[in-house]
């Protein structure tokens, strides 16, 4: 195929996202993970599925970055997991320190790739990839309001019993407990959720968005969530691979959009074959606005600590 897109970490995300590039038809496929065997095993069952599913991507496993060489783009996966009563700061140090060894290997076989990044503390991670790169602002990004906004789309579904096609919703700031869901940018085929949702009942939904992650970690009990997310990536992947120009909520690194300078941050951007292209500016009303300074005041926080560590 054209194009050929990397995963880094065989794990559950790492190998959905494989999976789903795959049967998407999109690209060519290298799965690559520490652990002897596992990305190995893993792309030979997705290629033993390639018959059935109906797609001829090449897809292998391996524990070399040589075999990543010239990727188009770099989804990155790679980290510790979060645990019951885990907050994602706490995986800060451990994180930090896989995503310096997975960026410099990346940048060093892939050097025009584009970076996605999916790693947790995400906003956090974004900027140790971006630091240990080199690469421009455009070329890295992070995986956070597509996930968060398919969270609130799928629970505005359930309250109104609609198709999800119907709900346009999208999801500010850092991917943690201080993200900003935007009821008033949300809709149902045009009409504003805020018309059909009581107050209440919103309120109730933003909370759940917001702790979306956790629900399902305390659900699964040995493990976090990994085919929402995957398919998130997959999105913003397939956005830039055919240039569509999908205006997707992103971590973007941001120099005074929003009034927020010097971070990466979760806003609405349009992505295409340059990576973000453009980062859309809406107006915000006060509430919103003061919800995504303190969004943007977490995630400097992350990012000092993290200059601490070094």
């Amino acid at each position: 195929m054209e194009k050929k897109v990397t995963v880094v970490g065989a794990g559950n995300v790492g190998a959905t996202v494989a999976q789903r590039l795959c049967e998407k038809a999109l690209c060519d496929v290298v799965l690559v993970d520490i652990i002897e065997g596992v990305p190995q095993g893993k792309a030979l069952d997705l290629t033993e599925a390639a018959p059935v599913e109906k797609h001829d991507a090449h897809l292998i496993g391996t524990n070399s970055y040589a075999d990543t060489k010239d990727s188009d783009i770099v989804i990155i996966t790679a980290g510790i997991p979060r645990k019951p009563g885990m907050s994602r700061d706490d995986l800060l140090a451990t994180n930090k320190k896989i995503m310096t060894s997975v960026t410099e290997q990346v940048a060093k076989y892939s050097p025009k790739a584009t970076l996605i990044i999916v790693s947790n503390p995400l906003d956090a991670m974004c900027h140790v990839a971006h630091d240990v790169s080199g690469f421009p602002k455009n070329r890295v990004i992070g995986m956070a309001g597509v996930l968060d906004s398919a969270r609130f789309r799928s629970f505005i579904s359930m309250e109104l019993n609609v198709s999800v096609e119907n709900i346009h919703a999208f999801v500010l700031g850092g991917h943690g407990d201080t993200m900003v869901p935007l009821p008033r940018y949300s809709t149902v085929a045009g009409i504003p959720i805020t018309e059909l949702i009581s107050k209440e009942r919103l309120d109730a939904i933003v909370t759940r968005t917001r702790n979306g992650g956790a629900e399902i970690v305390s659900l699964l009990k040995t493990g976090s969530a990994f085919y929402a997310p995957a398919s998130s990536a997959v999105e913003m992947a397939e956005s830039i691979m055919k240039d569509r120009k999908k205006i997707l909520a992103c971590a973007a690194y941001l120099e005074g959009e929003y009034g927020i300078k010097g971070l990466f941050i979760g806003v609405p951007v349009k992505l295409g074959k340059g990576g973000v292209e453009e980062i859309i500016q809406i107006k915000l009303t006060a509430e919103e606005d003061a919800a995504l300074k303190k969004s943007a005041a977490a995630v400097q926080d992350l990012v000092d600590a993290m200059k601490k560590m070094a």
